[in-house]
Protein backbone atom coordinates (compact mmCIF):
# COMPACT_ATOMS: atom_id res chain seq x y z
CA UNK A 1 0.00 0.00 0.00
CA UNK A 2 1.25 3.35 -1.12
CA UNK A 3 1.59 5.65 2.13
CA UNK A 4 2.71 9.65 2.97
CA UNK A 5 5.73 11.09 2.58
CA UNK A 6 4.86 12.45 5.96
CA UNK A 7 4.13 11.64 9.50
CA UNK A 8 2.65 14.97 10.44
CA UNK A 9 -0.09 17.07 8.17
CA UNK A 10 1.87 20.61 9.30
CA UNK A 11 1.06 22.59 5.82
CA UNK A 12 0.50 21.65 2.21
CA UNK A 13 4.28 22.35 1.88
CA UNK A 14 5.66 19.70 3.49
CA UNK A 15 3.33 17.36 0.71
CA UNK A 16 4.15 16.30 -2.45
CA UNK A 17 1.42 15.88 -5.63
CA UNK A 18 1.73 11.92 -5.01
CA UNK A 19 0.37 12.64 -1.25
CA UNK A 20 -2.36 14.99 -2.35
CA UNK A 21 -3.83 12.23 -5.07
CA UNK A 22 -3.27 9.32 -2.55
CA UNK A 23 -5.26 11.50 0.15
CA UNK A 24 -8.07 11.97 -2.51
CA UNK A 25 -8.11 8.08 -3.34
CA UNK A 26 -8.69 7.40 0.31
CA UNK A 27 -11.59 10.03 0.47
CA UNK A 28 -13.71 8.65 -2.13
CA UNK A 29 -13.31 5.57 -0.56
CA UNK A 30 -14.84 7.21 2.70
CA UNK A 31 -17.00 8.99 0.58
CA UNK A 32 -18.76 5.84 -0.24
CA UNK A 33 -18.85 5.37 3.67
CA UNK A 34 -20.05 8.52 4.47
CA UNK A 35 -23.15 7.89 1.99
CA UNK A 36 -23.99 4.34 3.36
CA UNK A 37 -26.99 3.75 6.02
CA UNK A 38 -23.85 2.83 8.74
CA UNK A 39 -21.68 5.78 8.53
CA UNK A 40 -18.55 3.66 10.89
CA UNK A 41 -15.64 2.23 10.11
CA UNK A 42 -13.96 0.15 12.72
CA UNK A 43 -10.37 1.30 11.55
CA UNK A 44 -8.97 3.58 14.24
CA UNK A 45 -10.79 1.41 17.20
CA UNK A 46 -6.91 1.82 18.95
CA UNK A 47 -6.18 5.66 18.27
CA UNK A 48 -6.66 8.07 20.50
CA UNK A 49 -6.92 11.60 18.86
CA UNK A 50 -6.67 15.14 20.99
CA UNK A 51 -8.59 18.05 19.53
CA UNK A 52 -6.81 20.87 20.97
CA UNK A 53 -8.45 24.35 20.03
CA UNK A 54 -6.71 27.46 21.27
CA UNK A 55 -8.59 29.30 19.09
CA UNK A 56 -12.67 29.10 18.36
CA UNK A 57 -13.87 26.90 15.55
CA UNK A 58 -16.88 25.39 14.99
CA UNK A 59 -17.03 23.79 11.52
CA UNK A 60 -13.34 22.95 11.14
CA UNK A 61 -13.78 20.79 15.10
CA UNK A 62 -17.57 19.37 14.13
CA UNK A 63 -15.66 18.02 10.73
CA UNK A 64 -12.64 16.57 12.28
CA UNK A 65 -14.91 15.33 15.40
CA UNK A 66 -16.82 13.73 13.19
CA UNK A 67 -14.02 12.51 10.52
CA UNK A 68 -12.67 10.72 14.26
CA UNK A 69 -16.07 9.14 15.34
CA UNK A 70 -16.51 7.95 11.85
CA UNK A 71 -12.97 5.84 12.12
CA UNK A 72 -13.64 4.73 15.65
CA UNK A 73 -11.28 6.41 17.16
CA UNK A 74 -11.21 7.44 20.92
CA UNK A 75 -11.71 11.08 20.76
CA UNK A 76 -10.97 13.78 23.47
CA UNK A 77 -11.97 17.20 23.20
CA UNK A 78 -9.46 20.14 24.91
CA UNK A 79 -10.75 23.84 24.59
CA UNK A 80 -8.28 25.88 25.68
CA UNK A 81 -10.30 28.56 26.94
CA UNK A 82 -11.47 27.11 29.53
CA UNK A 83 -8.43 24.73 30.46
CA UNK A 84 -4.72 25.67 32.26
CA UNK A 85 -3.56 27.58 29.32
CA UNK A 86 -5.14 30.96 30.73
CA UNK A 87 -3.32 30.61 33.54
CA UNK A 88 -0.16 30.85 32.10
CA UNK A 89 0.43 26.78 31.30
CA UNK A 90 2.71 26.60 28.04
CA UNK A 91 1.93 24.52 24.86
CA UNK A 92 4.86 22.11 25.84
CA UNK A 93 2.92 21.24 28.99
CA UNK A 94 -0.50 21.15 28.24
CA UNK A 95 0.20 19.05 25.27
CA UNK A 96 2.75 16.60 27.11
CA UNK A 97 -0.33 15.93 30.09
CA UNK A 98 -2.47 15.49 26.94
CA UNK A 99 0.39 12.49 26.05
CA UNK A 100 0.60 11.08 29.49
CA UNK A 101 -2.92 10.17 28.86
CA UNK A 102 -1.55 7.72 25.81
CA UNK A 103 -2.82 10.19 23.11
CA UNK A 104 -1.54 8.71 19.07
CA UNK A 105 -2.49 12.25 17.48
CA UNK A 106 -3.46 15.96 18.16
CA UNK A 107 -5.17 18.05 16.18
CA UNK A 108 -4.25 21.15 16.73
CA UNK A 109 -5.34 25.22 16.06
CA UNK A 110 -3.17 27.85 17.33
CA UNK A 111 -2.57 31.66 16.85
CA UNK A 112 0.78 31.64 16.42
CA UNK A 113 1.58 30.65 12.78
CA UNK A 114 4.36 27.99 12.94
CA UNK A 115 2.40 26.08 16.24
CA UNK A 116 2.52 22.76 14.84
CA UNK A 117 5.65 22.36 13.59
CA UNK A 118 6.89 23.73 16.90
CA UNK A 119 4.69 20.81 18.63
CA UNK A 120 5.93 18.15 16.25
CA UNK A 121 9.79 18.49 17.52
CA UNK A 122 9.05 18.53 20.82
CA UNK A 123 6.47 15.20 21.26
CA UNK A 124 6.17 11.76 19.97
CA UNK A 125 2.25 12.07 18.90
CA UNK A 126 1.18 12.85 15.41
CA UNK A 127 0.56 16.46 14.69
CA UNK A 128 -2.27 17.93 12.49
CA UNK A 129 -2.43 21.13 11.78
CA UNK A 130 -6.30 22.86 11.59
CA UNK A 131 -4.95 26.29 11.19
CA UNK A 132 -2.08 28.61 12.61
CA UNK A 133 -2.32 31.68 12.57
CA UNK A 134 -2.83 33.36 9.44
CA UNK A 135 -0.13 30.67 8.26
CA UNK A 136 -1.52 27.38 6.84
CA UNK A 137 -5.07 25.52 7.22
CA UNK A 138 -4.03 22.14 4.99
CA UNK A 139 -7.60 20.47 5.17
CA UNK A 140 -9.38 23.05 4.13
CA UNK A 141 -7.08 23.35 0.78
CA UNK A 142 -7.28 19.63 0.78
CA UNK A 143 -11.32 19.66 0.85
CA UNK A 144 -11.25 23.02 -1.70
CA UNK A 145 -9.07 21.39 -4.46
CA UNK A 146 -10.84 17.69 -3.83
CA UNK A 147 -13.89 19.77 -3.97
CA UNK A 148 -13.22 21.37 -7.82
CA UNK A 149 -11.80 17.98 -8.62
CA UNK A 150 -15.06 16.44 -8.02
CA UNK A 151 -17.12 19.13 -9.99
CA UNK A 152 -15.06 19.78 -12.96
CA UNK A 153 -13.11 16.14 -13.15
CA UNK A 154 -9.65 17.54 -12.61
CA UNK A 155 -7.80 20.54 -10.87
CA UNK A 156 -4.59 20.32 -13.58
CA UNK A 157 -5.29 23.20 -16.25
CA UNK A 158 -8.02 25.03 -14.59
CA UNK A 159 -8.08 28.77 -13.89
CA UNK A 160 -8.78 29.46 -9.82
CA UNK A 161 -9.38 32.82 -8.60
CA UNK A 162 -9.13 33.13 -4.73
CA UNK A 163 -10.91 36.45 -4.10
CA UNK A 164 -10.80 38.70 -0.56
CA UNK A 165 -8.69 39.14 2.55
CA UNK A 166 -5.65 37.56 1.05
CA UNK A 167 -3.10 38.90 3.36
CA UNK A 168 -4.95 37.39 6.71
CA UNK A 169 -6.12 34.26 5.32
CA UNK A 170 -4.36 31.09 6.07
CA UNK A 171 -7.16 29.45 3.69
CA UNK A 172 -5.59 31.51 0.65
CA UNK A 173 -2.05 30.35 1.15
CA UNK A 174 -2.52 26.62 2.05
CA UNK A 175 -4.65 26.58 -0.72
CA UNK A 176 -2.16 28.58 -3.57
CA UNK A 177 0.42 25.62 -2.39
CA UNK A 178 -1.99 22.89 -3.39
CA UNK A 179 -3.46 24.25 -6.32
CA UNK A 180 -0.13 25.27 -7.52
CA UNK A 181 1.41 21.87 -6.75
CA UNK A 182 -1.67 20.12 -8.90
CA UNK A 183 -1.36 21.93 -11.82
CA UNK A 184 -3.68 24.72 -11.69
CA UNK A 185 -3.30 28.41 -13.11
CA UNK A 186 -4.28 30.65 -9.52
CA UNK A 187 -5.22 34.54 -9.40
CA UNK A 188 -5.52 36.41 -6.33
CA UNK A 189 -8.17 38.92 -6.28
CA UNK A 190 -8.82 41.79 -3.78
CA UNK A 191 -7.70 45.40 -2.20
CA UNK A 192 -4.16 46.11 -2.42
CA UNK A 193 -4.00 46.74 1.10
CA UNK A 194 -5.46 42.79 1.64
CA UNK A 195 -2.94 41.42 -0.71
CA UNK A 196 0.50 40.54 0.94
CA UNK A 197 3.31 42.16 -0.97
CA UNK A 198 5.37 38.84 -1.80
CA UNK A 199 2.10 37.24 -3.21
CA UNK A 200 3.26 37.19 -6.75
CA UNK A 201 6.97 35.41 -5.39
CA UNK A 202 4.39 32.19 -4.68
CA UNK A 203 3.82 32.19 -8.81
CA UNK A 204 0.18 33.76 -8.72
CA UNK A 205 -1.28 36.25 -11.26
CA UNK A 206 -2.85 39.87 -9.47
CA UNK A 207 -5.78 41.12 -10.46
CA UNK A 208 -7.43 43.93 -9.06
CA UNK A 209 -10.19 43.82 -11.09
CA UNK A 210 -13.09 41.46 -9.92
CA UNK A 211 -14.97 41.56 -13.35
CA UNK A 212 -11.80 40.62 -15.14
CA UNK A 213 -10.69 38.06 -12.46
CA UNK A 214 -14.27 36.40 -12.90
CA UNK A 215 -14.22 36.16 -16.84
CA UNK A 216 -10.70 34.60 -16.41
CA UNK A 217 -11.43 32.04 -13.79
CA UNK A 218 -13.32 28.56 -14.06
CA UNK A 219 -13.47 28.98 -10.00
CA UNK A 220 -13.82 31.66 -7.59
CA UNK A 221 -12.64 30.57 -3.91
CA UNK A 222 -14.47 33.68 -2.03
CA UNK A 223 -12.97 34.37 1.00
CA UNK A 224 -14.90 36.32 3.80
CA UNK A 225 -13.41 39.51 5.62
CA UNK A 226 -11.82 38.51 8.96
CA UNK A 227 -12.69 41.38 10.78
CA UNK A 228 -11.24 39.74 14.17
CA UNK A 229 -7.71 39.55 12.60
CA UNK A 230 -8.00 43.42 11.04
CA UNK A 231 -6.54 45.38 13.33
CA UNK A 232 -6.47 48.51 11.77
CA UNK A 233 -8.97 49.61 8.72
CA UNK A 234 -7.72 47.86 4.97
CA UNK A 235 -10.99 49.22 3.14
CA UNK A 236 -13.01 51.97 3.86
CA UNK A 237 -16.63 50.59 4.76
CA UNK A 238 -17.90 46.89 3.95
CA UNK A 239 -20.63 48.52 1.69
CA UNK A 240 -17.76 49.71 -0.39
CA UNK A 241 -15.70 46.38 -0.58
CA UNK A 242 -19.08 44.68 -1.34
CA UNK A 243 -19.86 46.93 -4.44
CA UNK A 244 -16.05 46.28 -5.87
CA UNK A 245 -15.37 42.62 -4.87
CA UNK A 246 -18.73 41.24 -3.98
CA UNK A 247 -20.07 38.64 -6.34
CA UNK A 248 -24.16 38.78 -6.65
CA UNK A 249 -26.69 36.89 -8.91
CA UNK A 250 -26.08 39.50 -11.68
CA UNK A 251 -22.68 39.89 -12.18
CA UNK A 252 -22.79 36.04 -12.31
CA UNK A 253 -25.46 35.72 -15.08
CA UNK A 254 -23.38 38.66 -17.16
CA UNK A 255 -20.68 36.20 -17.20
CA UNK A 256 -20.00 34.50 -20.78
CA UNK A 257 -19.87 31.70 -18.80
CA UNK A 258 -20.94 29.92 -15.72
CA UNK A 259 -17.91 29.30 -13.28
CA UNK A 260 -18.16 27.54 -9.97
CA UNK A 261 -18.16 29.24 -6.88
CA UNK A 262 -16.29 28.00 -3.27
CA UNK A 263 -16.44 29.41 -0.09
CA UNK A 264 -14.41 27.76 2.92
CA UNK A 265 -17.28 29.43 5.52
CA UNK A 266 -18.72 31.11 7.21
CA UNK A 267 -20.29 33.02 5.08
CA UNK A 268 -20.66 37.17 5.16
CA UNK A 269 -24.10 36.86 3.52
CA UNK A 270 -24.44 40.05 1.75
CA UNK A 271 -21.02 41.31 1.73
CA UNK A 272 -18.14 38.49 -0.08
CA UNK A 273 -21.55 36.74 -1.85
CA UNK A 274 -24.84 37.16 -1.95
CA UNK A 275 -27.20 34.75 -0.98
CA UNK A 276 -29.12 34.21 -4.52
CA UNK A 277 -24.92 33.58 -5.18
CA UNK A 278 -24.90 30.79 -1.93
CA UNK A 279 -27.44 29.23 -3.07
CA UNK A 280 -27.02 28.83 -6.30
CA UNK A 281 -26.58 25.73 -8.69
CA UNK A 282 -23.19 27.05 -9.59
CA UNK A 283 -22.12 27.07 -5.59
CA UNK A 284 -20.45 23.89 -4.39
CA UNK A 285 -20.33 25.42 -0.81
CA UNK A 286 -22.02 22.45 0.48
CA UNK A 287 -20.22 19.83 -1.11
CA UNK A 288 -16.90 21.43 0.59
CA UNK A 289 -18.68 20.99 3.80
CA UNK A 290 -19.81 17.17 3.16
CA UNK A 291 -15.62 16.77 1.13
CA UNK A 292 -14.64 18.29 4.90
CA UNK A 293 -15.38 15.13 6.42
CA UNK A 294 -14.34 12.69 3.96
CA UNK A 295 -11.19 14.42 3.59
CA UNK A 296 -10.29 14.69 7.20
CA UNK A 297 -11.08 10.63 7.89
CA UNK A 298 -8.54 10.42 4.86
CA UNK A 299 -5.83 12.16 6.30
CA UNK A 300 -6.48 10.86 10.09
CA UNK A 301 -6.14 7.16 8.61
CA UNK A 302 -3.28 7.40 6.48
CA UNK A 303 -1.36 9.16 9.25
CA UNK A 304 -2.80 6.28 12.15
CA UNK A 305 -1.19 3.83 9.18
CA UNK A 306 2.01 5.57 10.03
CA UNK A 307 1.55 5.50 13.56
CA UNK A 308 0.60 1.40 14.06
CA UNK A 309 3.77 0.41 11.83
Amino acid sequence: MSELSVNHLLGIKYLKESDIQLIFETADHFKEVINRSIKKVPSLRDITIANIFFENSTRTKLSFELAEKRLSADVINFSASQSSVTKGETLIDTVNNILSMKVDMVVMRHPNPGAGIFLSKHVSASIINAGDGAHEHPTQALLDSYSIRERLGDVAGKNVVIVGDILHSRVALSNIFALKLQGANVKVCGPKTLLPKYVESLGVGVEINLRKALEWCDVANMLRIQNERLDISYFPTTREYTQQFGVNKKLLDSLDKEIVIMHPGPINRGVEITSDVADSKQSIILNQVENGVAIRMAVIYLLASKIKQ
